[in-house]
């Protein structure tokens, strides 16, 4: 079967191979990489258990696909262009040589300070090559990297620390993102006073020159270790299913998930949706926007391009600085060929006003893809028409963290596409459509809840520690089925339409955050007795964060009130999360067991008020008709 979607035919072609032998499929596509042992048997799986294993018996290293096997070929072509944060300021090119020589270094500093195969070792950086090149070397020698993005709070960052129970954390003196500069250094500092008992030493990288306070028996300058370091590393022998990465997203439940993905499957997953869902060709130069905390920046700034052979960009600001024409100036300085961007910029980008986006060469561009959550009409329009020139291919993407790539996607230029549609699934990606009960919807033009029927080579292996929770979570809410917690339309011609979260998780600007974890950090105002989150619709994020609660006595002033909320959350999980809206109540809609009806409450904050479904079973159903009336007032 050809690694490469051409035509139509070919995705129909790849898809039904897929379907009928997946293992002869998935074989197939892996047979690409450098093993130092081939695999033993390509396929084992019990989703009851949530057990999932790939190329099993293989041995590799995935960076001897990112780098080595490059080297010959491509080892004067540009790896890596790093953007800066601020306009003008020198960038940075790295060659796959280059690139290899640094991963290289820095694999050997590691090793010099005691890293060891299936240590942990934590990131907080912003988007730096240095980020880049850490992960990389953490692979290099079998350490397992955990990226904890470099906008949460200490106490978000200590909980990562100690569930991964990290030897060693790598970060940068200070942050500068925007017009904002970040005390990196001091939040990890802050971070390891709450008891990250397992963290013994601390690599800093001098980014702005800021000062820093400094612990002579525990931190270490990254220049400090990387001087004399030989431009050779061994790359150390992996088996396929060794974890490569801990990657913590939010749940439904307040402690965060350590989403385990393993080197093999993730590797040759990573490849092929890359590769195809771009249409990705030799010479293309590719931008992805996201930052490499979340997964998008896992598996398509960092592995998707670089075991593909490609030039990857990675840009340290945000779109709107100094103002929203950045990321244009940007695709016409390197002449960018694939977009990939969020719809939460977009939007963004879209009511700052079109001028921004006129006046700047973006002829080379052929793809645009949006990433992080279910991109609306009226985004997709403006993207297509004021980027793409109305030319462009779109792809709509889904997936998740735990999922590692992507898996339902128009592949670019070859399917059609359709606005508010992630389109297709990809070949390997048996998707269905079931009911509260698990019974499968079938047919076209229906809705139900989403899930995945057989499994594929980067689906999550387990949460960090406890695969109890990963069978709770995935495999257990419906028998023999992978759960996805979204809900789904799937229109007359079969293409998906993925509809939103149906477990208490809401997505703000594309990052999944928890209702509990933000409740928790409500309720420790010491006027809050209870409180409850939901999403509803907003213009730029998404989904904006909608508070009811209850408090301990009249709050006079809302406006400091909220000011004062949303400040715990900034320390408790990070300034990406803010309440947009709150409503003061006397109670909550509660079951008779206590439970939150969080699914009326929802409603409320959506405004729809035509189907709140039966209260009369509430414990307090007379709350509703209060809670209705003062958000109505808010109008």
């Amino acid at each position: 079967m050809s690694l490469r979607i051409k035509t139509l035919e070919d995705y129909h072609d790849a898809y039904k191979a897929s379907v009928d032998n997946p293992e002869k499929f998935w074989e197939e596509q892996a047979e690409t990489f450098t093993w130092m042992k081939r695999w033993d048997k390509v396929l084992e799986w019990d989703f009851h258990m949530a057990d999932t294993f790939w190329f099993i018996g293989g041995k590799l290293n995935i960076t001897v696909n990112c780098l080595d096997r490059h080297l010959e070929t491509k080892g004067d072509q540009t790896a890596l262009i790093w953007e800066p944060n601020e306009p003008g300021s020198e960038g940075k090119k790295l060659t796959y040589q280059e690139l290899y020589n640094e991963v290289c270094r820095f694999a050997n500093a590691l090793k010099n300070i005691g890293v060891h195969k299936g240590d942990r070792i934590c990131f907080y950086m912003p988007m730096v090559p240095e980020l880049m090149i850490g992960i990389l070397a953490c692979a290099r020698i079998g350490a397992i990297h955990s990226v904890v993005f470099a906008g949460f709070s200490a106490n978000s960052l200590a909980d990562r620390i100690k569930d991964a129970t990290c030897k060693v954390i790598v970060c940068t003196d200070q942050n500068s993102r925007g017009p904002k500069i970040s005390p990196i250094k001091l939040i990890v500092d802050e971070a390891l006073a709450m008891g990250c008992d397992s963290v013994e030493k601390v690599i800093v990288l001098s980014h702005t020159g800021g000062g820093i306070s400094w612990n002579n028996h525990r931190d270490l300058w990254w220049h400090d270790i990387m001087d004399k370091q030989s431009t050779t590393c061994e790359p150390v022998m992996m088996d396929s299913e060794d974890p490569l990465f801990i990657l913590y997203t939010s749940g439904s439940t307040g402690k965060p998930k350590g989403v385990v993905h393993t080197i093999g499957g993730y590797m040759v997953y990573v490849w092929y949706s890359f590769l195809n869902v771009f249409q990705y060709k030799d010479g293309d130069i590719y931008w992805c926007t996201a930052d490499i905390g979340w997964i998008t920046g896992h598996s398509y700034i960092v592995y998707g391009p670089l075991l593909s052979g490609a030039t990857t960009v990675m840009f340290e600001g945000i779109p709107s600085y100094p103002d929203p024409s950045r990321f244009w100036q940007i695709c016409e300085k390197y002449k960018v060929n694939i977009f990939y961007t969020a719809p939460t910029a977009i939007r963004s980008l879209m009511a700052a006003g079109d001028k921004y986006a006129q006046g700047h060469n973006l002829s080379s561009l052929h793809v645009l893809g949006t990433v992080g959550e279910p991109i609306n009409a009226e985004a997709w329009h403006w993207y297509h028409e004021h980027i793409g020139k109305g030319k462009i291919p779109v792809v709509d993407t889904w997936w998740q963290t735990e999922t590692g790539g992507i898996l339902i996607s128009p592949i670019a230029g070859i399917t059609d596409m359709k606005p508010c549609y992630a389109s297709y699934p990809m070949p390997g990606i048996q998707p269905i459509l079931v009911d509260i009960y698990g019974n499968e919807i079938e047919g076209n033009d229906v809705e139900g809840l989403l899930c995945i029927k057989f499994p594929w080579p980067s689906i999550i292996r387990t949460t960090y520690g406890d695969h109890g929770r990963c069978r709770e979570i995935y495999f257990n809410v419906f028998p023999e089925l992978y759960f996805t917690g979204d809900g789904a339309r799937r229109d007359e011609e079969g293409r998906y339409r993925i509809i939103g979260r149906v477990d208490d998780v809401i997505n703000v600007s594309g990052h999944r955050i928890g209702t509990a974890e933000v409740e928790n950090a409500i309720n420790e105002h010491p006027l809050v007795v209870e409180s409850a989150v939901v999403g509803y619709p907003h213009d730029i994020k998404g989904q904006g964060l909608y508070a009811f609660v209850i408090s301990r006595e009249n709050v006079h002033d809302l406006n400091t009130f909220q000011k004062e909320i949303n400040e715990k959350l900034t320390i408790l999980i990070g300034p990406i999360v803010k309440t947009d809206i709150i409503l003061i109540v006397s109670g909550l809609p509660k079951t008779r067991s206590g439970k939150i009806m969080r699914r009326i409450l929802r409603k409320i904050a959506e405004g729809d008020l035509s189907n709140l479904g039966d209260i009369s079973t509430l414990f307090n159903p007379e709350i509703v008709d209060e809670i209705i009336a003062k958000s109505k007032s808010l109008v």
